[in-house]
């Protein structure tokens, strides 16, 4: 049974932060627990969510503050510690320096890693996914230590532990794997296999103010305080999703993935939680960005047809849209599927839905929120958005 400790934390300060998550490696083995993880001498790397460049309080990337008093910890076993991760759009260095993630860690001593350097490397024991060209410095890393936060996701309805080493394909290689994976179970077949290559050791979810609604980077903040860790990046989330309102975590498509493979721990019964009661921890009302009893365990074929009946599609909220374009420039399909037209003098985007994929990297990527996930009426009849 894998353990995972859940943690109350209301507050963004590194002297709480630090004590709770020491409460947390006691409730896991203590001391003892920490030397397994980091043995003397390691390579330490910790990923934050650095998704975009944003402000340091911004309820899309890993907070400064918990990634301040992870390094605490950590330092107490390894002086040897990098931290980076690889944004959808922007400059990795501009995004840790915005962040505040930079001067934490210059001020510990961390060194950065933008992610130029990349290793083609082999999986034969793999999911689905055998050839992956990642990150050079988190997969060299004795231990790889992720950091994610806790959001909503339009293609993969929540980001945590296992999708946050998305980032470890660096830049624009990231359009190619949506354009190999259109479907969402081979995507997520293909994180379960990205966190196989890269060795993820350890998750510390920084769930204090989660996002809702129209996540990965334009939903709203959501005060959750709430701290996930373990060793278990699928027991990690599966505590997560069932926090916000997924009643079955099958319901999350990598979860329902890493179950059918045995990769790792997702039904109640096979996770101890220590720490906080789940069942007090739990948020009422929190928005989700799609919910589960969504067709994306069938037959690819199958699964394409019934995606153009019944998914959420992009949708463009004109009057936030400043028409820059870069929702055409971050598609990954070729031809690319968005447009720009022009109507009232201004710019505005259109999709070519029957090529779409519903990667929703255009959703992701705005910089201005404006574009949100939207059901069909089919799916609505259908109660496919039933949250």
């Amino acid at each position: 049974m894998e353990k995972v400790a859940l943690l109350r934390c209301e507050e963004y300060d590194a002297d709480v932060i630090e004590k709770k998550l020491r409460e947390g490696f006691e409730l896991l083995g203590g001391d003892a627990y920490l030397r397994k993880l980091i043995p003397e001498g390691s390579r330490v790397f910790l990923k934050p969510n650095m998704l975009a460049v944003e402000e340091a309080e911004s309820t899309v990337v890993t907070n400064h503050k918990v990634f301040e008093a992870v390094i605490r910890i950590v330092k107490e076993y390894s002086d040897d510690i990098t931290f980076g991760d690889s944004p959808g759009f922007g400059d990795p260095r501009k995004a840790a320096e915005r962040s505040g993630l930079m001067k934490v860690a210059e001020n510990y001593g961390v060194k950065f890693d933008d992610f130029s350097e990349t290793v083609h490397v082999m999986l034969e024991d793999s999911l689905l996914c055998k050839s992956w060209t990642v990150a050079k410095g988190p997969y060299e890393a004795d231990v790889l230590i992720t950091l994610p936060k806790l959001k909503t996701h339009a293609m993969a309805f929540f980001t945590g532990a296992i999708k946050n080493q998305f980032g470890c394909i660096p830049g624009t290689m990231k359009a190619t794997w949506h354009t190999r994976m259109p479907e969402a179970n081979n995507f997520c077949k293909m994180l379960l296999d990205l966190n196989t290559v890269v060795k993820t050791r350890f998750a510390i979810l920084d769930g204090i103010i989660a996002m809702e609604g129209n996540g990965p980077k334009s939903g709203n903040p959501k005060k959750m305080d709430t701290i996930i860790m373990g060793d278990s990046m699928s027991a990690v989330d599966s505590v997560a999703v069932r926090l916000i309102g997924y009643d079955n975590p099958l319901d999350i498509p990598a979860l329902k993935d890493a179950y059918e493979s045995n990769w790792g721990a997702v039904l109640p019964e096979d996770i101890e939680v220590l720490g906080e009661e789940l069942e007090s921890m739990k948020c009422r009302d929190f928005e989700l960005c799609r919910t589960g009893g969504e067709f994306y365990w069938i037959n690819p074929a199958v699964t394409r047809f019934l995606t153009n009946m019944i998914a959420p599609n992009p949708s463009l909220i004109k009057d936030k849209c400043i028409g820059c374009g870069r929702c055409g420039e971050v598609c990954p399909e070729k031809p690319r599927v968005i447009r720009m037209t022009e109507s009232g003098g201004k710019k505005y985007p259109v999709w070519d839905m029957s090529e779409c994929i519903r990667c929703f990297c255009c959703q992701e990527l705005c910089p201005v929120g404006a574009i949100e996930t939207k059901y069909t009426r089919l799916s609505k009849l259908l109660r496919m958005n039933k949250r």
